[in-house]
């Protein structure tokens, strides 16, 4: 066969090889994407995530300028300090405000999770007249706004005489959180195999002894994800704060209000204010992170 023949015989392969090639290149499996859609996506959440993270970095950097840093930011870089931080800490009533968010959002967080729970168990392994009247009640109470809810709750609070009480507060607080947490729990709940109560039946323990021997240690991922709602409710709440208790009752997130006048407002103050404000939730997030997935997902799987 001469050399002309066997190019000739060489071409047709050559080509049905690569265009073998190039369809192997254009056929993608199911969930695999492009060049072109990969940037596009990567650069939607690199986008997101600045959209986010622009508004907490622009406080923390306006917090160590002078006041009228929010005007002129420029002026952060020549004045860089930590002055409105030591006015705040030194010179305010921050740490009174300290001491009543610690105190109510502990309180309602520990009420909030024990209620909560307990009622979540409940509807999860008894059945009784009214069970799914009272798990649509719970996400009914949701749908209020605060705006319907201060008035009744403050006449409510008024003639039981816990206005300006931690105790009214935090029973306010836990009329927010214990029906989004009891629904979430009881999910929870409904993914925790019924064997292990019967079985801690067999072992002499009563339904009590079941629920906070037992069944309680199973759903930490569950209560972590409830204590981090509680807290927050009461930590960041500012409507009801404002309404029901005077100024030195106030709480962290009503308290930095007090840093604006009618006439002028010290951002300066307020921004660092609003740091310091930030860094106990996130603390209580680290502490719980790792349950947050867990939970949620699993207290969402039933319903």
């Amino acid at each position: 066969m001469s050399a002309t023949t066997q190019r000739g015989a060489l071409r047709p392969t050559a080509a049905r090889g690569a265009s073998v090639r190039r369809g192997r290149a254009v056929t993608r499996g199911r969930g695999e994407r492009g060049r072109g859609a990969s940037l596009a996506l990567h650069a939607t959440l690199l986008v997101a995530s600045a959209t986010a993270v622009f508004p907490v970095l622009w406080i923390v950097f306006i917090s160590f300028g002078p006041d009228s840093a929010w005007q002129q930011p420029s002026e952060v870089v020549h004045h860089l300090g930590l002055d409105n931080y030591r006015f705040v800490l030194l010179h305010s009533h921050f740490r009174r405000y300290l001491l009543n968010s610690v105190i109510v959002a502990s309180a309602t967080t520990v009420i909030g999770v024990l209620i909560a729970s307990s009622a979540g168990y409940a509807i999860s392994r008894m059945k009784f007249p009214g069970h799914k009247s009272l798990m649509w009640t719970f996400l009914l109470t949701q749908m209020f706004p605060v705006a319907v809810l201060i008035v009744p709750l403050y006449n409510l609070l008024g003639r039981l005489g816990l206005i300006d009480s931690y105790t009214g507060l935090i029973l306010v607080y836990c009329t927010i959180a214990v029906p989004f947490c009891a629904w979430m729990l009881k999910g929870y709940f409904d993914t925790i195999p019924r064997e292990i109560d019967e079985a801690g039946r067999v072992d002499g323990l009563t339904p009590i002894g079941t629920f906070w021997r037992l069944i309680l240690p199973l759903a930490r991922p569950g209560l972590a994800v409830t204590a981090f709602y509680c807290f927050l409710t009461a930590w960041g709440e500012v409507a009801y704060s404002s309404q029901f208790m005077s100024e030195n009752h106030y709480t962290l997130a009503a308290g930095i209000r007090t840093f604006a006048g009618d006439e002028r407002a010290n951002w300066g103050a307020m921004t660092a204010a609003s740091v310091l404000v930030a860094i106990p939730a996130a603390f209580v997030f680290l502490l719980v992170q790792r349950h947050l997935v867990t939970g949620l997902t699993a207290g969402g799987t039933k319903g």
